[in-house]
């Protein structure tokens, strides 16, 4: 038995985070993957990059300040190989380029600026296990800060991903349009019309957390009315409120009820009355594309 740390970086347009993963290889058996830290970081990129289409001096510098702590963890953990993704906000902006070169030049670390496939890929690369294992048809639902990322499985295979500009923090800056809303619609609607049921899971952060304030079983489906009661209630609140009350961080507070009612919409849209929130997402997938590639003799050195 081989025991080796991997790790993966997602600069998200609503925080930054580092995801450290042991792979257990065993002689005859499939790697095992299992969690040894998960670090965030609320550097809010999307706040600007969906306005100015710019991310600020000052935003970048903590950007890069976070990616020098995450060097040095990395190092003090023996990672050995990892990868760096940047999202929908430097998609976006302007400098997303220049910013990825400072990154590397102050830090020490590389960062490729992916595009929404790659990142449904991704996303779909930590699902694939948990699909085949629910025993549906699955539409796979990731909401971020910029973007929604969607996957439809048909037996277990994957047969079509798409990303959409929705995400939260493009609700609170109100950049998304119903023309981006029917965009979403009707490719939900041409790409499960053959599928008479299927199971809708979610992932992202805010989608973890609405579940766990249900309170709702591990495995179990999260069921929409629920959802609905819970968004209504949270709507109620003010962001202050709804922190000291619901145990929010402030980065958390304010995306929260948007990130819920773009699951709410797609349930609708799709006539869903549950959804499936096992604990996943783009840096899980990442973590297998990262051994995969040492797998394939790549290695990301820390200087």
């Amino acid at each position: 038995m081989e025991i080796k740390k991997f790790a993966a970086i997602d600069i998200g347009s609503n925080s930054v985070r580092l995801l450290i993963e042991h792979v257990i290889e065993s002689k005859g058996a499939e790697p095992m993957f299992k969690k040894n830290s998960l670090i965030r970081v609320p550097v809010r990129l999307g706040a600007d990059a969906f306005k100015s289409h710019r991310i600020p001096e000052a935003t970048v510098k903590k950007l890069v300040e976070a990616m020098i702590g995450y060097k040095y963890i990395m190092k003090v953990n023996d990672v050995i190989h990892y990868k760096g993704c940047a999202t929908s906000a430097m998609r976006e902006a302007s400098n997303g380029a220049e910013i990825v070169k400072r990154i590397e030049k102050e830090a020490g670390i590389k960062i490729e600026i992916i595009s929404g496939n790659s990142e449904a890929s991704m996303i779909f690369n930590s699902q694939h296990f948990i699909a085949s294992n629910i025993g549906h048809d699955c539409l796979f639902v990731d909401v971020g800060g910029g973007s929604t990322e969607i996957t439809i499985f048909i037996k277990g295979k994957a047969v079509a991903a798409r990303s959409f500009d929705i995400g939260t923090i493009r609700v609170l800056s109100d950049k998304v349009s119903k023309d981006h809303w029917k965009e979403l619609k009707d490719w939900v609607k041409k790409e499960t019309k053959t599928i008479k049921t299927f199971a809708l899971v979610g992932s992202g952060g805010n989608i973890n957390r609405l579940f766990k304030m249900a309170e709702t079983k591990q495995g179990k489906p999260l069921g929409i009315d629920t959802l609905q009661d819970m968004v209504t209630n949270l709507k109620r609140y003010s962001i202050d409120d709804r922190m000291k009350l619901f145990d929010l961080n402030p980065d958390r507070a304010d995306v929260i009820v948007p990130a819920g009612e773009i699951f709410l919409t797609l349930m609708k849209f799709v006539k869903a009355t549950k959804i499936y929130v096992p604990k996943i997402g783009l840096s899980d997938g990442m973590v297998r594309e990262v051994y995969k590639e040492y797998k394939g003799g790549k290695q990301n050195k820390l200087a």
